[in-house]
């Protein structure tokens, strides 16, 4: 495990720029009953994921900073860790109008404080 505790909590990574929202969203997740790692860009996202093994739920946002937006990390995390479930959020994006990964799903921005628990709960069943 590289030094990291397991929890008994389901470990979600949140991958989002705006700290407002991350900061909500991640208070809402952690009231909700997950463990909650932050990021504010895709390559943060990969760090954590190389060496943790205990990420149960990809959730990031599309838009952010860097080299690879949130779509890009999602194509690969889907297949480099096909069993962790995405969920992308996007104020600017339709989920018509991009091709999401093989059974991600989608919430669109402003969300409500108990949105991205109850998508998470769902994938988790």
């Amino acid at each position: 495990m590289n030094g990291y505790s397991i929890s008994s909590r389901p470990v979600v990574l949140l991958v989002e720029d705006e700290l407002l929202v991350r900061m909500a969203t991640a208070d809402a997740l952690t009231d909700a009953g997950f463990d909650v790692i932050e990021t504010a860009h895709a390559q943060a996202a990969l760090e954590v994921l190389q060496h943790r093994d205990d990420i149960r739920v990809l959730f990031t946002d599309v838009k952010m900073p860097g080299s690879m937006d949130g779509l890009e990390l999602a194509d690969l995390v889907r297949r480099r860790w096909p069993h962790i479930p995405i969920v992308i959020t996007s104020g600017h994006l339709k989920p018509e109008s991009v091709r999401l990964p093989d059974d991600a799903v989608f919430i669109a921005k402003p969300y409500g404080e108990k949105a991205p628990a109850v998508a998470i709960q769902a994938l988790l069943v």
